[in-house]
């Protein structure tokens, strides 16, 4: 076993107590219009997402939080921090990810201190930075030895195991369905880390109008069980 796996599988484990479960991501939304109704359905969403969305994004932002956590750059830290939040147009969506980020870094600043951690959380504290999911998924990946690649695969597990939750509560799917969903994806996220690790820097942002449409909407949704 390697030395970093225990750390890889706490950082990305699901049930991570930093209030993932509250938001959907935009899903609600789609369930609630009835584009969302079955398996099929559920599947295309969440494959869409992982194809078309994150790699443009959230995966390739942690990667970027990665490679300048190694490189100890806290400017390029604060930098990403702010081009992430202007790139993220929902205000749904940009508070979601920044209040995770900041309950995972709270999480993991007293478990693990490290100098490069403790200088992002205190660019935060004096408002240069806000805090994101990805990025500090990124730095504590890095800062615990996790190869990109692997912290890259976990981030993608991570993302397809709570969308794959939320359809079963929301649709509702079965549980045995729910997971043949998310077994059929396995196999698709190695391309997907290839892909994320090769996608031009000028490309980081690159918008999925339908996913930010649904996260406006569901600010106005009537009712609604998720924050987001």
């Amino acid at each position: 076993m390697h030395n970093w796996l225990p750390y890889l599988l706490h950082l990305s484990d699901p049930t991570l107590p930093i209030g993932a479960y509250t938001h959907s991501g935009g899903l609600e939304t789609y369930v609630q219009q009835g584009v969302i109704k079955d398996g099929v359905s559920a599947a295309a969403f969440i494959r869409n997402t992982l194809e078309h969305n994150l790699p443009y994004n959230d995966a390739l932002f942690a990667a970027l939080a990665y490679q300048a956590t190694v490189a100890d750059d806290v400017s390029l830290l604060v930098a990403l921090d702010q081009e992430c939040t202007a790139l993220k147009s929902p205000q749904e969506l940009r508070m979601a990810s920044q209040k995770l980020g900041i309950r995972l870094l709270k999480l993991f600043s007293p478990l693990a201190q490290y100098p490069t951690g403790e200088k992002y959380m205190q660019q935060i504290k004096a408002g240069s930075a806000t805090g994101h999911y990805c990025l500090a998924f990124g730095i504590y990946a890095a800062l615990s030895g996790i190869p990109l690649t692997e912290a890259l695969t976990a981030f993608y597990y991570n993302a397809a195991t709570g969308m794959v939750t939320t359809s079963v509560k929301l649709v509702p799917l079965g549980q045995q369905l729910g997971q043949q969903i998310l077994f059929e994806l396995l196999s698709q996220l190695p391309a997907l880390v290839t892909r994320t690790l090769t996608i031009p820097r000028d490309m980081a942002g690159r918008c999925s109008f339908g996913a930010d449409i649904s996260s406006m909407q569901h600010e106005r949704l009537y009712s609604r069980l998720y924050m987001s």
